[in-house]
């Protein structure tokens, strides 16, 4: 008779570890249910379907820093061949689609960190560009950005022996993000104008 009172009094400590369980499952179920549709990949080029060749000439330099030109366009390319979802690139504007055109307005750095002597230890890159992309068949601009800015750090070691100009690695990181900002932007669609 004790040991069949002791059972009925544990039973409702079980049910409520029961009830307890079964709800925190069901929680977890509404909730893993409810936002699976949060996320959605995009699929769809949101440029207009009659482009299929893009043209990327060399982007313009105004910054004055050697070769940047060339690491921003030849970024862009890559960029576009990567992820442009069946785009054809060319270099010369005749015969494509859409034009886009770059411009490297500036380029400057300046120390962020002094070490323990009062020398410039990790430096921060600037970068600022300019973006137009323009459809060649309805002579129209789909996309101009004239303020992009970019930004990156390199560090210069303490010790001259082991000294490696980091200068050359950030620019090109850079224009990586530069480039896959600019193709996710057009192929997205995010702040393309788009037909009314």
């Amino acid at each position: 008779m004790v040991a069949l009172n002791k059972n009925r009094t544990q039973n409702p400590k079980l049910k409520i570890q029961n009830f307890c369980r079964a709800t925190a499952l069901l929680t977890m179920l509404v909730f893993v249910s409810g936002f699976a549709e949060c996320y959605k990949p995009i699929t769809k080029n949101q440029l207009p379907t009659r482009i299929r060749t893009v043209a990327v000439p060399a982007f313009q330099n105004q910054a004055l820093h050697y070769k940047i030109e060339t690491r921003f366009t030849q970024a862009v390319i890559n960029e576009i061949v990567r992820r442009g979802r069946g785009l054809r690139v060319q270099s010369e504007r005749e015969g494509a689609d859409a034009v886009i055109d770059g411009t490297i307005k500036s380029f400057n750095f300046g120390g962020v960190l002094l070490d323990e002597r009062g020398r410039s230890r990790i430096y921060e890159v600037t970068i600022t560009a300019a973006v137009t992309v323009r459809d060649q068949v309805e002579n129209r601009v789909i996309y101009d950005n004239q303020n992009y800015v970019f930004r990156g750090e390199f560090e210069f070691a303490n010790d001259p022996r082991t000294f490696f100009n980091e200068e050359d690695p950030a620019v090109q990181r850079i224009a990586r993000n530069f480039a896959e900002s600019v193709v996710s932007t057009l192929v997205n669609g995010f702040g393309v104008n788009q037909e009314k």
